[in-house]
Order: structure tokens, then sequence, then C-alpha cells
């Protein structure tokens, strides 16, 4: 195993996993999967991490097809890829896309997807018994958020790395908060994930994370341990 995948990449991930209590002995985890380079990065780790950790778990790994009008995903190399790691893939078809453009012609569609995107993974991992769900979420994610939340919305709130709903039975974590994006890329490159080039959503490059994420670059050129240091504020938030 490559020095980028164990020092830089299981350490973090096996640290945020004990810190937060993420996953219990016998869990049966659903990693939701988007095609991008972060959720495949988590799916990896994770599968990596079964042979290591002293807990056993099982994966399963889904997909929410958020059904575009004009468009077919293709998870052809997912699919191979899931194989290869002997992981079950479930592929969850929704209206997710014309319900949030089409019918709802949302201005801010970003939130009310990301709702229903996760509603629908829930389901579909309770139907599948798994009661874990592992989100891709990395520590930049963590920072964008707390940011957004405070520039738009005007509180300082953030997901936290691991947390019960009761109203699903289902613990939501996020086993990347340790991890930077660029490492994920690195990974990605590294391990030959199939990252997908699929990009569909009409609001891709228009948000309001996009905007959040171009002025952390341009503070982090400033000084580039501004980020860490937002991320510090963040780790306060979640002790509180």
């Amino acid at each position: 195993m490559s020095k980028l995948i164990n020092k830089e990449l299981l350490i973090p991930v096996k640290r945020a996993i004990g810190d937060f209590q993420m996953i219990q002995d016998g869990d049966r985890i659903a990693v939701g999967v988007s095609g991008g380079k972060d959720s495949l990065t988590c799916l990896y780790a994770l599968k990596q991490l079964q042979a290591i950790l002293p807990i056993k778990y099982d994966l399963v790994a889904i997909v929410v097809d958020l059904g575009w009008s004009q468009h077919q995903a293709d998870w052809t190399q997912i699919s191979s890829f899931c194989q290869q790691l002997n992981i079950p893939l479930h592929i969850e078809k929704t209206d997710i896309a014309k319900i949030v453009f089409d019918h709802r012609q949302e201005s801010n569609p970003c939130s009310l997807c990301s709702r229903m995107r996760n509603g629908a993974l829930m389901n579909r991992a309770l139907k599948e018994k798994c009661h874990t769900v592992a989100l891709g979420h990395h520590l930049d994610d963590a920072i964008e958020t707390v940011l957004m939340n405070m520039f738009f919305a005007g509180k300082v709130s953030c997901f936290h790395p691991a947390v019960y709903l009761d109203r699903k039975d289902v613990t939501m974590i996020r086993p990347l908060v340790y991890i930077r994006e660029k490492l994920t890329i690195r990974v990605a490159k590294s391990c030959n994930l199939p990252v997908s080039s699929q990009k569909f959503c009409p609001a891709d490059g228009h948000t309001k994370r996009e905007y959040i994420k171009n002025l952390l670059k341009e503070q982090a050129a400033y000084d580039p341990h501004i980020p860490l240091r937002v991320f510090a504020a963040v780790k306060e938030f979640w002790s509180s």
C-alpha cells in the first residue's frame, strides 16, 4: 500500500471514525456514491480499512440517479469498480432533477436537491438493511458550509461528522472530515478511481458554494493557514 493511501488517507479517516465513534461492530454501511472524486475516495477508504480496523462492518454502495430529462447517466464504470472491490451496488432511480428544475424551477436549487437526494439515499439504505449512511464530505466542505451559513443564513452552523437521525433510525457519518479536497484529487488519480465526467446540473459552477470556494482560494493565496483556522472554529462548534 502506497504512502499516500496508508498515511495521508487511511490514518486521518481512521482517526475521524474513532473521534466521532462513527462505526460500531457489525454495522452495515451504505456509502452514497455520486461518481465524484470525494464519494469514491470515501468508498475506497472504507473498503481498505475493513482489513485494518478491529471492528467488523459490511459495505453497500448506493447511487441516487437524479433522472435528468435530457440525459441518461452512465454508471457502467462505477458498477465495474464496485465489482472489483466486491461491494454490492444499488442504483436508486428518482425524478429529483425534474421536480427541482422542471416543476419547481427553483432559483436556488441546491438545498432542495440535497434534501431530496439524501432522503432517497436513506430510504434505499434502509431497504438494504443499512442503518449507517456514509457521505463523502471532507474538511473543505465543512469550512465552506459554515461560511455559507454565516454569509447567507446569518447563523453559525455546520453538518456534524456523525449524527443520529431518530426519525429514520439512521446514523449519517462523514469519514473524510479530516481530509482536504486536494488529497481526494490525488487519491482519485493515484488509484485510478472511475471519477465520472458527467455534469448535467445547470447550476453547476454557479452556486453559493462555488462563490465561497473561490473566496477561500483568494484568502488562502494571501495566507495559506486561513482555511485551517476556520476549521479549528468548526471543531469548536462540533464540541459545543
